[in-house]
């Protein structure tokens, strides 16, 4: 369904999400905010952020997805087997395995965490959530592994929300990066937005870009790149692949953020080299701040293995 909305001056200085989920009585604002952030929803041909702050004669258009793409009624419980690292009544924190979406899309309601959510405990199939994302507080890439925190009610939710947003929580990832002169460590500051052409993809843009931070440093060095501790002080879509990308050391076996000659799949490297390795975050019952690890994945030691036999040859 095709949008077109021109902002009048009364409108002026509220909330995109808000003038596009006013405009619609069956979207959800939260499913706007999800579509603007996904690039569906435009505004003067230019990606926004959902809060963007509307202006006189600003135009808005974009498209919804088909209505069979946003029925979630056929998002079902289903018998995943979920690594559950700790559970109690308030928060669920799993080691995520690579391959596994995180929430269903279109025409994808299937196989999915939400889907393994929705089956392993009944809280997520309450009615006040979010059908699409019960309990999601933050993502991970369907190829990314690792810790993702799971809320199971919703004032967790909001509370472990707020804290990813105020940057109180403390996030290091293991990544394997590709390259000759990688220096031992340093932080990367450069604003991430949409692509201007590729819709589903990232970039580092200096205008209509979100302020992103990336501090890492080498953990193991190989004669084609390292494996590097990456702490991630925002959360942007991509970050670390697009950080990296544009740093000249992109991951192993990431087949979008890196030159095109290198773009076809790798045999010995089955996805990008990517490990949501430890998590620190305050509970949002007791307060108490909770530390959380997860260990190297097999695959990733299977490439770390490779590398460094490559080493004893070179």
């Amino acid at each position: 369904m095709r949008i077109q909305i021109e902002i009048s001056p009364d409108q002026a200085g509220v909330r995109l999400d808000q003038i596009v989920a006013d405009s619609q009585s069956r979207i959800s604002r939260s499913r706007v905010a999800s579509l603007i952030s996904q690039g569906f929803i435009l505004v003067n041909h230019a990606c926004k952020r959902p809060g963007y702050k509307v202006k006189p004669n600003d135009l808005i258009e974009g498209d919804f997805p088909s209505p069979d793409q946003q029925d979630t009624k056929n998002i079902l419980p289903e018998s995943i087997p979920l690594d559950i690292l700790y559970e109690d009544e308030h928060i669920l924190m799993i080691d995520k395995p690579p391959g596994l979406v995180v929430h269903p899309g279109a025409g994808n309601n299937s196989g999915t965490l939400v889907n393994a959510l929705l089956g392993h405990h009944p809280a997520f199939r309450e009615k006040d959530w979010d059908r699409e994302r019960p309990g999601i507080v933050h993502r991970l890439d369907k190829d990314t592994s690792g810790l993702m925190v799971i809320a199971k009610k919703l004032n967790a939710l909001e509370f472990l929300q707020k804290e990813f947003k105020q940057r109180r929580v403390e996030k290091h990832y293991l990544a394997l990066a590709r390259g000759e002169n990688i220096p031992e460590s340093g932080v990367i500051e450069r604003p991430i937005g949409r692509h201007p052409y590729h819709r589903k993809r990232m970039a580092v843009l200096d205008e209509n870009g979100r302020y992103a931070k990336t501090c890492f440093s080498v953990l193991k060095r190989f004669s084609s790149g390292c494996l590097m501790d990456v702490r991630l002080y925002t959360g942007r879509t991509h970050q670390i692949r697009v950080h990296f990308y544009d740093q000249g050391m992109p991951l192993f076996g990431d087949c979008i953020y890196r030159e095109r000659r290198f773009r076809k799949k790798d045999p010995i490297v089955p996805r990008q080299m990517l490990h949501s390795w430890t998590l620190s975050f305050r509970h949002p019952y007791s307060g108490v701040r909770l530390y959380f690890e997860a260990p190297m994945p097999e695959d990733f030691k299977t490439t770390l293995l490779h590398l460094s036999d490559a080493c004893l040859y070179d």
